[in-house]
């Protein structure tokens, strides 16, 4: 809702921001973060709880290797086979939706090798900076969250997948991407939680992992010892506006006003843009996970199971399986089809499936922008609206770089890295 003729009485008696930040999980926190650094008088409203969305359930890898888009060459013929099975790991739930089609219509046109250089370049950038970034932010202030810098390994059960991947990795390295090819042999010297019937490996030394939901309470900590204002249960109703600029917000807990808006809700940003009239090319894409308590014998870096796309990350107090990508709009249903689907496919590849108490069956949105790239800068139209979005299945990896890139373009400084591949402008 658009209110711009709001009375004197009412603006004035609106509490007062310097910048709003709609949105509490990890992108919007990092953001405030830098923003407060930067001298910035922050204030994050968040619907739920901190944390509470795709920042709280994901597997917590930090990916540079996964620079490549989702939309890939073959992924359309692929997902078309996969529509009709429920448990596959690129799943759209067969339904009539124009806005999901005209994404997908969208997304097939970026499946070509132009747009996939373009989009990787664009996400190495921002992913490798990230990386260096979050090392440091996490040494410097001792954060408790579980991080740790083995890389990711890729596990192989079919030869074809993995001389695909194997293909890719001249590509990969142009952009500063490295990976370390492992046979069957050194796979079970380096990691016997694997099967025999693992046929070889990609190291990526370069990765690392944390404990994503820890990760963020030390964000929200760092952030409440700074002075940011965090107001949670505080979800947004409408914008206010004033000669053309945004100038605050109405939310369930009264009016806001900030001289800058931060919009950083992650897949819920496009319904809220909508109500400026501004439409972000977002669909919600439903990812799953779970926790189980600590395993006997868990691999000892982070994996991903190449062939079933499932991620395991093992900390010292858990284990999770994770990913999958369904669109299914905001369904808020937990799909026990595609919960089993995670167990079985760890089942396929690990000597002991997962086994003891399960902590957590979780699910998640991410904003997956059909270009894969985020949505980073000044909104269309509007010299205060800011957008931080659209950072699909790899928010945690982008998180600093986000915050430091929209902190530089905020205040005018530098930028980390170029912004112009991530300007909300490259839609039309």
């Amino acid at each position: 809702m658009d209110r711009s003729n709001a009375s004197p009485a009412a603006r004035a008696s609106a509490p007062s921001a310097d910048v709003l930040v709609i949105g509490g999980g990890v992108i919007g926190l990092c953001c405030a973060l830098e923003l407060q650094r930067a001298g910035r008088q922050v204030r994050i409203v968040e619907k739920n709880t901190i944390g509470s969305g795709s920042s709280h359930g994901n597997c917590g890898t930090i990916t540079p290797s996964h620079a490549e888009p989702l939309a890939m060459p073959g992924v359309v013929a692929k997902g078309l086979r996969w529509m009709f099975r429920a448990d596959a790991p690129l799943y759209i739930a067969p339904r009539f939706d124009p806005a999901l089609w005209r994404w997908l219509w969208r997304f097939a046109r970026r499946c070509n090798a132009r747009d996939v250089r373009a989009a990787t370049e664009a996400k190495s950038a921002l992913l490798q900076a990230s990386r260096a970034l979050l090392e440091t932010f996490v040494r410097e202030r001792a954060l408790a969250c579980e991080f740790e810098t083995r890389g990711l390994l890729y596990a192989y059960t079919d030869p074809r997948q993995r001389d695909a991947d194997l293909a890719d990795l001249p590509w990969l390295r142009e952009v500063g991407i490295h990976a370390e090819p492992w046979d069957a042999a050194r796979m079970q010297a380096e990691e016997p939680a694997l099967r025999d019937d693992v046929i070889g490996g990609l190291l990526f030394p370069g990765d690392a992992s944390l404990r994503p939901d820890r990760y963020v309470a030390e964000l929200e900590r760092l952030a409440r010892a700074a002075g940011i204002q965090i107001v949670e249960h505080c979800g947004v109703t409408g914008f206010r506006r004033e000669r053309g600029r945004v100038v605050g917000i109405d939310t369930t807990r009264g009016p806001q006003r900030g001289r800058d808006v931060l919009l950083a809700a992650g897949a819920w940003s496009p319904l809220l843009s909508g109500q400026l009239g501004l439409a972000l090319p977002i669909q919600p894409g439903k990812g799953y996970s779970i926790t189980f308590d600590a395993q006997r014998r868990p691999p000892s870096r982070p994996l991903v199971l190449r062939e079933r796309s499932v991620c395991v990350t093992a900390w010292g107090s858990g284990f999770r399986l994770g990913s999958t990508m369904e669109f299914s709009g905001y369904d808020d249903s937990l799909n026990r089809i595609r919960l089993d689907a995670l167990v079985r496919g760890a089942g396929e590849y690990l000597r002991e499936p997962p086994t003891g108490a399960r902590i957590e069956e979780w699910y998640g949105w991410r904003p997956m922008t059909f270009d894969d790239v985020p949505i980073l800068g000044r909104a269309p139209g509007s010299d205060n609206l800011w957008l931080a979005t659209g950072h699909g299945m790899l928010g945690v990896s982008m998180s600093m770089a986000t915050g430091r890139l929209m902190a530089d373009l905020i205040c005018g400084r530098e930028p980390i890295v170029d912004p112009a591949p991530y300007a909300a402008t490259r839609f039309g």
